[in-house]
């Protein structure tokens, strides 16, 4: 745990990893507390008309049972258990089941189509699956083609034939389980990348990664835990970010979690009645999350809302942002850096070093995070190179799920390449760029498109907005930028273009306005909330296949 006093300078000097012999991420995270203080809250659970409470006794209960079912139907250590199901304590339960077996956990994302199922189900070999009606409903079509399913569970009702019922197993099983004897570095569970290039690999975490984790949680919200914390994110357990950057660390600290199904798309008005109706302290909040939160209209004045920490992480913030945060919740959303196979290494806390909007902040303590060119070998200041981070590190993956020869180009010598380019300051304030794939390469400049966009959010009429490079002729390519308006806004026409191009051209740079503007009603974005400019190149690529020419600029630079 990160002391709550000192300098940033003495936290590095100060920290060292310090790795039990012996680890169990379900031991840590639930049976420990439940044999200590059984009747401490672990979970808050609001359904669409009621708040269910678990304590760590009842889940610890409910997870022994799991474990009995899973090894009464053949699941052994090193075995694959998908986890098909959305943020509910069912989730929760099999996870820390799961883990306290040996076998290696497969969060699946509830929304996955059929073809996103197979592929991570055949890929990872899974040998159960642990889901719902509407994922047995999914994965029926997949059986004959998945041959290491063997069982399917549902949390749905009884049994039916297609799959057993969670219920009935769960009843009929023991609520007592001796947990395996794992090593920090036993494989723990597999977390598939979001597949931004080719298909998506799974990432290998061992039992180490949790405690990897904790000293990037502990820095962005601001010396958690204490005594009233309550964590929230309306990430899905699914993802690398909603299971470690939230659930698991909380757990880690005995800090109860605040779990809701939505019913349909992100609300952010509902978002704001849920933090005071179940009294959240701590969010993790995309940056997708917050630009809608952002529209809510006198949120301060409508909930009574009392937030302690937020961190937030997979875009950069920018100034906007971070000035709504400060007027809304009264504190500086910190921004952190991760990705999955090697998460929260970077992270600001504006209680202990200032926070330079656009910076993804320093590295954090116990991770040594460079900027190094194409050889590994780091580069000075202001120098733009690939983001970088030094191994052995307990938050590191083991590697990509079979596929030696993708884990083996993750790394150039000792340094992990994260793939997404930046620079550092002289102070070691890192700064995102992009993605290798998202940098902008015009008239001789290397641009990078999250400057842009954080320049586009402060003009008034711009909800969201993302920047792609174009083919271009004279430039190499050119800057486009799509425009999602906020909802009032007037007409989308050639003035509005002109002046958000302007908007930009004044702010910024001659160089990196965009010389595009198309306004669009929605941008595509993964499950995780991170804009897939690759998908907004290649609608852009085949319009230009199809008119058969390069189109010039809409307007005069």
């Amino acid at each position: 745990m990160l002391p709550d006093a000192g300098t940033y300078e003495e936290l590095r000097r100060a920290f060292r990893w310090v790795l039990p012999a012996a680890y169990n991420i379900g031991v840590d995270t639930c049976h420990r507390w439940a044999a200590a203080e059984p009747d401490r809250l672990a979970l808050l659970h609001r359904g669409p008309n009621r708040v269910d409470r678990w304590t760590f006794g009842d889940v610890s209960r409910a997870a022994n049972r799991l474990s009995n079912v899973l090894r009464g139907h053949g699941i052994e250590r090193g075995d694959r258990v998908a986890i098909l199901l959305p943020q509910q304590p069912e989730t929760a339960i099999a996870h820390v089941a799961v883990f306290s077996m040996g076998a290696v956990g497969l969060p699946l994302f509830a929304l996955f189509g059929p073809d996103a199922l197979e592929y991570r189900l055949a890929d990872s070999g899974a040998s159960a699956l642990i889901t719902d009606a509407s994922g047995v409903e999914k994965v029926a079509e997949l059986r004959d083609r998945l041959p290491a399913l063997r069982l399917l569970i549902s949390v749905d009702g009884p049994g039916d034939g297609a799959a057993l019922g969670w219920a009935d197993e769960i009843s009929r099983a023991s609520d007592r389980f001796t947990p395996v004897g794992t090593s920090p570095d036993d494989p723990a569970f597999i977390s598939y990348t979001s597949g931004t290039t080719g298909p998506p690999k799974g990432a290998l975490h061992a039992h180490r990664s949790l405690l990897g984790h904790m000293p990037g949680v502990e820095m962005p919200h601001d010396g958690f835990p204490r005594d009233d914390d309550r964590f929230w994110t309306p990430a899905d357990w699914a993802w690398i970010g909603g299971l470690m950057d939230a659930l698991l660390p909380a757990w880690h600290h005995g800090v109860a979690v605040v779990a809701h199904r939505p019913p349909g798309r992100f609300d952010p008005e509902d978002a704001f009645r849920l933090m005071a109706e179940l009294e959240v302290r701590n969010m993790f909040l995309p940056p997708t999350a917050l630009k809608l939160m952002r529209q809510v209209s006198r949120p301060r004045e409508r909930f009574d809302h009392d937030i302690r920490s937020i961190g937030s992480g997979g875009e950069p913030l920018g100034s906007e942002l971070l000035g709504w945060g400060r007027e809304t919740f009264g504190l500086t959303i910190n921004e952190f850096y991760g990705q999955t196979e090697c998460n929260l290494v970077v992270s600001n806390r504006a209680t202990m070093m200032p926070v330079h909007p656009g910076s993804m902040g320093r590295a954090v303590p116990g991770h040594e995070v460079a900027i190094v060119d194409g050889e590994g070998q780091p580069v000075g200041a202001g120098v733009l190179g690939q983001v970088a981070v030094r191994r052995p590190d307990p938050v590191m993956f083991l590697g990509y799920w079979n596929d030696a020869a993708a884990t083996e180009r993750k790394f150039a010598g000792s340094w992990l390449l994260t793939g997404d380019t930046g620079t550092q300051d002289e102070d070691g304030y890192l700064w995102f760029a992009g993605r290798d794939d998202d940098v902008i390469t015009s008239a001789g400049y290397r641009i990078g498109p999250g400057e842009l966009e954080d320049c586009l959010l402060t003009h008034p009429a711009v909800a969201m907005a993302a920047v792609i490079g174009v083919p271009d002729p004279e430039r190499t390519e050119r800057i486009k930028a799509f425009v999602v308006l906020r909802d009032g806004t007037g007409p989308a026409d050639a003035a509005l273009a002109e002046d958000v191009r302007d908007h930009v051209r004044r702010r910024l740079a001659a160089h990196e306005y965009p010389r595009d503007v198309e306004f669009v009603t929605e941008l595509p974005l993964t499950t995780t909330g991170k804009i897939m400019r690759r998908v907004l190149r290649d609608r852009e690529r085949e319009r230009i296949a199809a008119a058969g020419t390069i189109l010039l600029e809409e307007a005069p630079a």
